[in-house]
């Protein structure tokens, strides 16, 4: 087998100093403290931001336990509802935060104030740039092909000076096969990295995660959606505004009419109702 994009594919960095799981010191056992949550449409989120999610991902780093975050998106709620494996995967996640600005109304709505939007992409760059500072190694499992994974590589490198990137691999689009799910597994526990961030797109990724978990020794998985094509420059994001709106599936519909428009006509109104009924089951307690 031939890997599409490896760590020694990718351009070379400063060489790090963290050891690889093989040689780390097991922590003591420790229970990270988790982060409130409150469900949408069955769906626990996190009632958090992007300083308290980091916090708790240094927290399960340093204390060298296991666990996987999905960047949830109206979407994805909305698959969880019809697909069991989905639904299975994000029920499983350790800590699944509201990307979409939809669940962020739909949270305060239920008297959950305090909650923002944890925005995939955003926290993917948030934490990139705190990990450049303290040392923090990552490994990305994602993007549209080995160019677009080493250009990614390289914006990350250039926007985060010091940061510590030890692997990457493009998966191809179908299912991997025995010798290559073997290989990944290899080449991401022997980069020794704390977090891997994982841009499949959802809920792919999610599934992978929830499969994958048990197999890898990096303390984080994340799964980031569309954050891949969007640092690597590869596609545009929508304005702020449009964002703060809730209007960014308008913006992306622009541009990908044939690949998102069925999602949206589909998930969206299905969306609204099942949420309608949650409020007023909410209102009538």
């Amino acid at each position: 087998m031939t890997p599409r994009a490896t760590s020694s594919q990718l351009p070379a960095s400063a060489p790090s100093c963290h050891q690889s799981p093989s040689a780390r010191p097991h922590a003591p056992a420790s229970r990270v403290p988790g982060l409130p949550r409150a469900a949408i449409l069955d769906v626990p989120l996190g009632l958090t931001d992007y300083e308290r999610t980091m916090a708790w991902m240094d927290a399960m780093i340093a204390a060298d336990e296991r666990g996987y975050v999905t960047a949830a998106a109206v979407h994805l709620v909305m698959v969880a509802q019809e697909d069991a494996e989905t639904r299975e995967a994000v029920l499983g996640a350790t800590l699944a935060v509201p990307d979409g600005q939809p669940l962020v109304w739909a949270l305060r709505a239920l008297g959950h104030r305090d909650v923002s939007r944890v925005y995939g992409p955003d926290l993917m760059a948030l934490y990139c740039a705190r990990a450049a500072a303290n040392g923090t190694t990552m490994y990305l499992y994602g993007g549209r092909h080995q160019g677009a994974l080493v250009q990614l590589t390289l914006s990350l490198r250039q926007r985060f000076p010091g940061i510590q990137i030890v692997g990457g691999y493009s998966p191809p689009f179908r299912a991997l096969t025995g010798e290559e799910q073997a290989w990944v597994i290899e080449d991401i526990n022997r980069s020794g990295a704390d977090v891997v961030w994982v841009g499949t797109g959802q809920p792919k990724q999610e599934k992978w995660m929830a499969r994958m978990r048990s197999h890898l020794d990096a303390p984080l998985l994340v799964g980031v959606g569309a954050a891949f094509d969007f640092h690597a420059g590869l596609v545009p994001q929508a304005p702020p505004w449009m964002q703060r709106l809730g209007l960014e599936w308008t913006y992306r519909l622009a541009r990908e009419p044939r690949r998102l428009w069925r999602r949206y006509a589909r998930y969206n109104p299905r969306f609204v109702i099942g949420f309608v009924r949650q409020y007023a089951r909410h209102r009538s307690d």
